[in-house]
Formats: C-alpha cells, sequence, structure tokens
C-alpha cells in the first residue's frame, strides 16, 4: 500500500474514533447531566466538524512520522535496483524521531556493507580476468615455441644438429610450463583451504637448508651467499617457510652479475623474526615496491623471461609469508642491490 493511501486510511479511522467518542461523550452530557429530551439534533451538528478535525490533525501526525519512514523505503527501492549512492540518513531524518533515526541508521549501516561487499565482488572479478588474462599470457610462448619447433622437425631433410637444437627448445619451453603449473598449483594451494602444518620453527636451520638445496644453482651462476645472525623461532610451516628463502634468494641470485654477492641475514625485533635476502645487484630501479609481487610481474632487470623467472616467485613469498600473519617488503640499497624484509611474529623462548 502507497505511502498516501496509508496516512488517509489511518487519518479515516482516526476519524471515526473520534467522532464516536464525541459522539458518546455529548450523548453522556446531554441527556444525563443536562437532561436534555432530543440530543440527536446535537450530535448531528458536532459530527461533521469533530470528524473533519480529528481528520486534518491525524493526517498532519502521520505525514510527520511516516514522511520519514515513505523517504526510507524509497531509498530502499532505489538501493535495490542497484544504486549504490543511496544515504539514509539526512538532514530531514535527523529531525524525525528518535526510532526512525535509529532506523535509518541500521539501513545505512547495512548499504554500506552492500557497498563494501560490492566493491569487493567487483575487485575479486577484475583480478580474476586480470589473472586468466595473464595466465593465457604466458602459456602462448612457450606453446609458440614448442609447436614452431616440433613442426620445424617434421622436414626430413633436416639436419641433426638443428633437429637436436629444436628438440632442445621443446625440452626447455616443456619445462617452463612445468614450472608454471607448479607455481600457480602452489599459489593456489597457499591461498585457498590448503591446510597448513604448524609448528615451532628455528628459521636459522631453514634457512641453511634452503642454501644447501641452492648450492649447485648458486655454484653455477658464480654467486657468494652468505647466512649471518640468529631469530626467535616462529609458529608456521617448516617447508612453506624454507620455500620463502628459497624464492627469495633464488630471485636475487639471478640479478648479480658472476662473482656477486647474496646475504641472508636473521635478527629479531619488537616481537617479530626477521629473515633479510639482500644482493649488490642493480636493484629494482623506480618501481613502486608492491607491485613486485603481483603475479606475473616483471621488472627491468630482475624479473625477466631470460633468467628463467615466472613471475610468481615473490607472489608465492607474500602469500605464504601472509599466511603466517607476517610481513614482507622490498627497498632498494642506497650502493646499489635491492634488500627483501619478511617479518613474521616471534614465539615466547623455550624455558630451560
Amino acid at each position: 500500500m502507497r505511502y498516501r493511501s496509508i496516512r488517509i486510511l489511518l487519518s479515516a479511522i482516526s476519524a471515526v474514533f473520534a467522532i464516536v467518542i464525541s459522539l458518546l461523550f455529548v450523548l453522556f452530557v446531554l441527556t444525563v447531566v443536562i437532561s436534555f429530551e432530543n440530543p440527536f439534533t446535537w450530535m448531528l451538528l458536532l459530527i461533521f466538524p469533530v470528524g473533519l478535525l480529528a481528520f486534518i490533525c491525524s493526517f498532519a501526525a502521520t505525514g510527520i512520522y511516516l514522511g520519514p519512514i515513505a523517504k526510507i523505503a524509497l531509498k530502499v527501492g532505489q538501493l535495490a535496483d542497484g544504486n549504490l549512492s543511496v544515504r539514509f540518513v539526512d538532514d530531514r531524518t535527523k529531525l524525525a524521531s528518535l526510532g526512525v533515526q535509529e532506523f535509518a541508521e541500521a539501513l545505512d549501516s547495512v548499504s554500506s556493507r552492500v557497498r563494501a561487499s560490492m566493491a569487493e565482488v567487483a575487485a575479486e572479478s577484475k583480478r580474476q580476468g586480470q589473472f586468466v588474462s595473464d595466465v593465457s599470457h604466458e602459456l602462448r610462448t612457450p606453446l609458440t615455441a614448442i609447436r614452431g619447433a616440433a613442426e620445424t622437425m617434421l622436414d626430413e631433410d633436416i639436419l641433426y644438429e638443428d633437429r637436436a637444437r629444436f628438440c632442445g627448445t621443446i625440452i626447455r619451453e616443456s619445462e617452463r610450463l612445468t614450472r608454471l603449473a607448479n607455481d600457480l598449483l602452489t599459489l593456489q594451494h597457499i591461498e585457498g583451504d590448503g591446510e597448513i602444518v604448524l609448528d615451532r620453527v628455528n628459521l636459522h636451520d631453514i634457512a641453511a637448508h634452503a642454501l644447501d638445496l641452492l648450492e649447485p644453482l648458486l655454484d653455477a651462476r658464480e654467486v657468494n651467499i652468505t647466512l649471518a645472525g640468529e631469530a626467535p623461532d616462529v609458529l608456521g610451516d617448516p617447508d612453506r617457510l624454507q620455500q620463502v628463502v628459497t624464492n627469495l634468494v633464488d630471485n636475487a641470485s639471478r640479478v648479480v652479475k658472476s662473482g656477486g654477492h647474496v646475504s641472508v641475514g636473521l635478527s629479531g625485533i619488537k616481537g617479530h623474526s626477521i629473515i633479510s635476502v639482500s644482493d649488490d645487484g642493480p636493484g629494482f630501479g623506480n618501481v613502486d615496491p608492491a607491485r613486485l609481487f603481483d603475479r606475473f610481474y616483471r621488472g627491468d632487470s630482475s624479473r625477466t623471461r631470460s633468467t628463467g623467472g615466472m613471475g610468481l616467485g615473490l607472489t608465492i613469498v607474500k602469500a605464504i609469508v601472509t599466511s603466517h600473519e607476517g610481513t614482507v617488503e622490498a627497498f632498494n640499497l642506497p650502493g646499489g642491490g635491492a634488500c627483501f624484509i619478511v617479518a613474521i611474529p616471534s614465539l615466547p623462548l623455550r624455558h630451560s
């Protein structure tokens, strides 16, 4: 029922009640108190003015109370139609009764949550679309190389040396696809509902083990590596935290020159255990450090296809650190090179 129809109905009901009460009162006064023999004439003279006055007063009163509610109902309809700019609390609402004000404030709170949810859904949809686009782009290059090499090898007259070279291309690009698939699965497992095994972790042991595994690769790249310091234990997944160190060191070793240095430092400060990985490479320039952790982002020198990176290593690092309620930041060093700082909440010291 519309707002005006409700007001008319309530006013009519109020007028009827006012007329009935007035008639009963007049009937009582004229017959009992004054003892008129024919009171009905007086009653008929009162019916119209009393009913009209009651209707007008009731119509005005309901307008004062129901007016803000009608406006709120109109805004609810606009919100349902997708108008997210609707605000329920305004100057007119503030002049309404306390109950109407509380009702408007509650709806304003709900609409704010709706707007936040819609914005989050839109952002997530945009991220998913960008992710699909990025994955498609990453797949296109190796698949094109594999197809081109395979089609060339169909030529029966191709030399053995060329056939071997194209076979190497197929193997190399297939390995890139395998790394991409593994990184995507790892990222999905971390960001999804994958189980995280939490245990007391000694970060020095984790870092040392990661460097032992990377030693052949670092030797091949002729990169010098150092590990120094100690950090308080943390509550975390040992395998995932080892992957953090592995990815950061691997990323740093790609950009330093032959004979360059990569340093891993451990420390504790303000209730957090710190892992720092620094290098003497070129750094990442004027790029916003936050962008380094975006999926498939590559800087001019630090994350290029020529070094074998897929653009997901630092994204995985951030996902793991975030799942451990920690933070990761990057900055350029004054003397050249870059430094990545991981901070994870520390556990209390063991009591002997």
